[in-house]
């Protein structure tokens, strides 16, 4: 009797077993009624039911995710899919994402969002979304988003774009699986649940860290850095040490053979080595010495590599690309005793002492002794020789000007007229000097003129002097135009029809397709337009002047981005005046053959009578007077 209840109750058990199975089952028939329809979260598009067969979670029942479903028909809008039902120890690894917490930021990634809805698959399978090779794209979904970037202020708004250029995204989109990808650099404690911020210092991109982080795969070289001087400084905290990431780049590295790249042999030294070892703060604080690149520059080997040789020594050829120490080291590559081996690399056979021949000495070619004394005995040879030529020429141009004032001459200017054009003069050569000087401050030129102490701000003052005297200047002439005189000059500069024949002309004639050139009257086509430029020029130039000078006045009264145009404006209508002077006025007052070495009326307001007649033969003052004063 009792074996009889023992069967029955285990028939009765497995009843229900079966039963239940049966309900599953039709329960998820039920789910495939409505749900069985082609879907696209993989291509081909597959029915759920094949779709569930090739994914992780094959066999599983609908109803284990969405178990918020407990009747049929069910609600249209259901609660997210939970899946730290299963995941549990993943829900324990996932509580950050970059600089937030989950219930810190309504926007970080939810498991569907990196792993896909239905068609899940492992990361070794090359369909699935957080396979190496699709990763790029899964994380840039967020992470190209800019909406979403600037909102959180993430500082790289192209990561995934610059990345996929890298080496380690196109031999990752290549196939190449070892390649690094977002994971491999951001993922903390080896899962990829735990991605952390640069902040933290268990990050994997926390600056310290960032050398091992990159040793996960370049063992040899992470050995070499925490061995070199730098990685012993990044070792005891100092954050001002480089790390991989401040030579080679983030997301964009490329291979040092690209020229391209901060490590090519080309660009080592300046894009690289300079930007710390040029830092006064930081060879202060290490006490390193200054004008490291200066000297490699005005070396034989900085100026091979300036012009393109990529054989040639650079930086790391000397110091070593990873493992750099300095050279009280013994076992530093620049260290006396091992200098002939470092410098024999590319020179087989060379001497000890000429290996140890110093490098980085005083700037210039070399610090070798014999070398110094032959540059400043060059240095003597230059002044004395050139400016013996110069002293010649000034002694003839001085004789031939004064042949020149000899001849018969014709007034041009009256003496007010060579005081008008005597300020202009000086003060446009003075606003170019002390304008160019503030662009261009890291010059030679202008060290030298403005390169101590107190100079600068005094070329500040010295502009703006000169822009009041050449405004005075202007304000000057303006009354002139209402003598006289300056009435018959306003009317005898003004272009015309003729002016633009007379252009027509010229050109023929220098071409050769015309015999004789135009006669000119007071005025030339060329004086007209030079004339006219310097109205529209010194317009330009002191309206868009007075907006710099006033600048916190022009701010209330314009909008954001009006002294930006007023720069522009004042810095390159600067470039076309200066440029006009130096290639229009200057030919056709000195330059040109017919009035060498000068045309004179500039300071004595007066020019040969021969030179006038050639010039101007049409000026009806010059028929008149013929030729007398």
């Amino acid at each position: 009797m009792l074996l009889n209840k023992n069967i029955a109750f285990a028939l009765l058990i497995l009843s229900l077993i079966f039963m239940g199975g049966l309900a599953v089952a039709q329960e998820n028939a039920e789910c495939l009624e409505c749900h069985d329809e082609a879907y696209g979260e993989v291509e081909p598009a597959l029915p759920y039911d094949s779709l569930l067969a090739l994914t992780s979670h094959e066999g599983m029942d609908c109803v284990a995710c969405h178990i918020s479903i407990k009747e049929l028909p069910h609600a249209e809008d259901l609660p997210d899919v939970v899946c730290f039902g299963c995941h549990e120890g993943e829900l324990e690894t996932y509580q950050w994402h970059g600089r937030f917490r989950l219930d810190e930021c309504e926007d970080l990634p939810c498991c569907s969002d990196c792993h896909g809805h239905h068609y899940i698959l492992p990361p070794s399978h090359n369909k699935s979304w957080v396979n190496p090779q699709n990763l790029p794209e899964t994380c840039g979904r967020c992470h190209e988003d800019l909406d979403l970037v600037k909102k959180h202020e993430i500082l790289f708004e192209k990561a995934v774009e610059v990345y996929k250029s890298s080496v380690h995204g196109q031999a990752t989109l290549g196939g190449v699986h070892l390649a690094a990808t977002c994971n491999d650099c951001h993922s903390a404690g080896g899962t990829a649940h735990r991605i952390l911020g640069p902040g933290h210092p268990e990050s994997p991109i926390n600056h310290f860290n960032i050398p091992n982080t990159c040793g996960k795969c370049h063992r040899a070289i992470m050995q070499d850095y925490w061995e070199g001087i730098h990685g012993k400084l990044a070792a005891r905290g100092e954050v001002d040490s480089p790390v991989c990431t401040d030579c080679h780049g983030e997301h964009g590295i490329i291979s040092p053979s690209d020229p391209r790249s901060p490590v090519s042999p080309t660009r080592l030294a300046e894009a690289t080595c300079a930007p710390c070892h040029e830092s006064a703060r930081l060879n202060e604080k290490y006490g390193v010495p200054t004008g490291r690149l200066r000297t490699y520059v005005d070396s034989y080997h900085g100026l091979k590599s300036k012009a393109g040789d990529l054989t040639v020594a650079n930086c790391a050829s000397c110091h070593g690309a990873h493992r750099i120490l300095p050279h009280t080291d013994s076992t530093s590559s620049i260290h006396p005793s091992n200098l002939q081996e470092t410098c024999g690399d590319c020179h087989p056979g060379i001497t000890k002492a000429l290996a140890n021949t110093p490098i980085h000495g005083t700037p210039g070619i070399s610090s070798t002794p014999l070398a110094g004394i032959i540059q400043d005995i060059y240095i003597v040879i230059i002044f004395v020789i050139i400016g013996s030529m110069v002293i010649h020429w000034l002694i003839d141009l001085r004789k031939k000007i004064k042949r020149v004032s000899q001849k018969q001459q014709v007034r041009r200017m009256t003496p007010g007229e060579v005081g008008q054009h005597t300020v202009l003069m000086i003060s446009f050569i003075v606003l170019v000097i002390t304008g160019f000087s503030l662009r261009f401050s890291d010059a030679f030129w202008v060290k030298l003129l403005f390169g101590w102490e107190g100079g600068f701000p005094l070329r500040g003052i010295l502009h703006r002097v000169a822009a009041v005297i050449l405004v005075l200047g202007s304000i000057w002439h303006v009354l002139f135009l209402f003598t006289a005189r300056g009435k018959q000059f306003i009317k005898d500069i003004f272009p015309n029809k003729r002016d633009f024949e007379q252009l027509w002309q010229m050109l023929r004639y220098n071409i050769g397709n015309k015999s004789q050139p135009p006669r000119f009257g007071r005025f030339s086509y060329i004086e007209k337009a030079e004339y006219w430029a310097l109205v529209w020029g010194t317009a330009v130039m002191a309206i868009t002047g007075f907006f710099l000078w006033f600048d916190n006045l022009a701010v209330q009264w314009f909008p954001k981005g009006f002294l930006d145009v007023m720069l522009v404006i004042h810095y390159y209508e600067a470039w076309l005046a200066t440029l006009a002077i130096l290639i229009w006025h200057m030919y056709s007052t000195i330059f040109n053959p017919d009035v060498y070495p000068m045309n004179p009326s500039w300071y004595t307001g007066k020019m040969p009578l021969d030179v006038y007649k050639h010039e101007h033969p049409e000026d009806p003052v010059l028929k008149e007077n013929d030729g007398k004063e």
